[in-house]
Parts: structure tokens; sequence; C-alpha cells
């Protein structure tokens, strides 16, 4: 049982939330009466789409950072002691090849997008905890992982699909601690399928995850966030759409029991 519902928060923190998904997810929450601050790198794009879509505010900030996270939490909390959820949505995708000969291998970019997809979330999530905690009606985190995180199908994107698969798995394993912590806090996990933003920029062919280029399976930003939202609505701990039902559904069916009786067995060992 979820500890509140999904959609019971009144303020909400994107990162990544100026453009593509993040900006989607904002133009629909702004649309249900929540307050939306947006955070994200670049801080005229930032400016632009606060204003377009009528956001409380934004602040610069870089997830790879990670040194940076705690101060910036501090300085949120703050400013707006009315938060009560998070959605780690920032993410950058970096194909690579290790012997090319297409795209190069740099360690520098590898460990910058490890940081952006993978410690940055864990980061924000871990220091924002305390002040969720202590909301009278409780507190949502929301991960941003991918259906790359499931079955690692982009095989130019290993350390992208490894860092989702992570993100998959902190969202399982934070979310049951919670809960047995008795702690108001929801965890919830998005999975997008392949859609439409500018995720792929640095491909060389950077549209190819598009229904115009013949990607059949792909949906765009309207057709994601129509699943998203009625998802958030259901209170569902998972929400995915298109492709990605079938995907996340034959993982559950085939892991979920399993790990259904470790967090069983977690609670037998921590009591």
């Amino acid at each position: 049982m979820a500890p509140v519902p999904t959609l019971s928060f009144s303020t909400v923190l994107i990162t990544g939330g100026a453009v593509g998904l993040g900006r989607a997810m904002a133009e629909y929450l702004i649309s249900q009466k929540k307050k939306v601050i947006l955070a994200g790198r670049n801080g005229s794009l930032l400016r632009s789409t606060s204003s377009e879509i009528g956001a409380a505010g934004y602040y610069v900030l870089d997830t790879g950072n990670l040194s940076s996270i705690p101060d910036f939490v501090k300085t949120l909390t703050r400013e707006h002691p009315d938060l009560d959820c998070l959605i780690n949505n920032a993410g950058v995708q970096r194909p690579f090849q290790v012997m090319g000969p297409t795209y190069d291998f740099d360690q520098d970019k590898r460990n910058n997008e490890i940081n952006i997809n993978l410690r940055g979330p864990m980061r924000l999530s871990l220091n924002l905890l305390p002040h969720l905690n202590e909301r009278p009606n409780g507190g949502v985190i929301m991960n941003v992982s991918s259906v790359l995180g499931f079955v690692p199908t982009s095989l130019i994107n290993p350390a992208y699909n490894g860092s989702k698969a992570w993100l998959h798995f902190l969202s399982m394993n934070l979310r049951s601690q919670l809960e047995l912590e008795g702690s108001k806090v929801k965890v919830v996990e998005i999975v997008p399928p392949s859609v439409a933003p500018n995720l792929h920029r640095e491909r060389a062919d950077p549209d190819d995850n598009k229904k115009t280029k013949g990607n059949k399976t792909g949906l765009t930003i309207k057709e994601f966030m129509e699943e998203v939202a009625e998802g958030w609505k259901n209170n569902l701990d998972t929400v995915t759409a298109g492709a990605g039902k079938d995907i996340v559904e034959k993982w559950f069916d085939t892991y979920g029991g399993l790990y259904g009786k470790s967090v069983h067995y977690w609670i037998d060992q921590l009591q």
C-alpha cells in the first residue's frame, strides 16, 4: 500500500525540467494546480521555459556536479519549505564504442554520464529525504529510469543502460526500506520507452527515435504523458507507457515474487 497517493504533493522540483519529458511533466502538473520548480544546466532555457509554462521558479543545477548538491538542497528547502516532491528526470545518453569506429570512447564522458544519471539522483534523494520525512502529509520521490534498464537493447549505450538499471533497483530498494520504516515518503519509478525528445542528440542520426524515422514503437511526448498521468492517478509504483508496459510486466512477472520474498526475509532480519 502506498504511503501517500502519488499526486498528493503540492510542490515539486523537476530536474531536467526545461525540455523534453521534464517540461511535459511540468506542464501537466501545473495544469493540476501543482507548484512546479524547474532545475537544469541551461539558465537561459530554464528562464524561458519557466515563463512560458508558468513555473514557480527555477534553479541552475548540474546534477553531475555532486559536491554542489548538499548546499543546493539547503537553499531549495529554505526558499521552498513546502517542497514535498522530487522528480529525478535529468539524464544524458552518450553513445560509445570501445574500439570505434563510429563513436569514440572517452572515460571522462562516461564518468559524467554516470554522475548525471546515477549518482546525482541518489544524492538528491538522500539529501532531501530528511525534509520529506518531516512533511506532515508525507512526500514523493520519482525516478525516471528507462526500458533500457530492464533490457539493454541499445548496444552503443552501455553506460546509459547500466545507469538506468541501477536507478530501477535503487527505486525498488529505497521504496522497500522506507515502507519497512513506516515512512510516508512514496517512491515511484517512471519507465519511458522510446519517446521523441532529443535524448539521441549525440548519435549519428539524432532523430532515430522518432516515428517519422520509422520507429514504430516510439511514442510522442503527448502519448507518453497521457499514459504517465493515468499511472499517477492510479497510484502505481512503476509507471510506464507504450512498449514499456510489456517489458515491465514481464520483468515483474518473472522476478517480482522473488523480490517480495527477499523483502519478507529482511523484515525478519532487521527487527
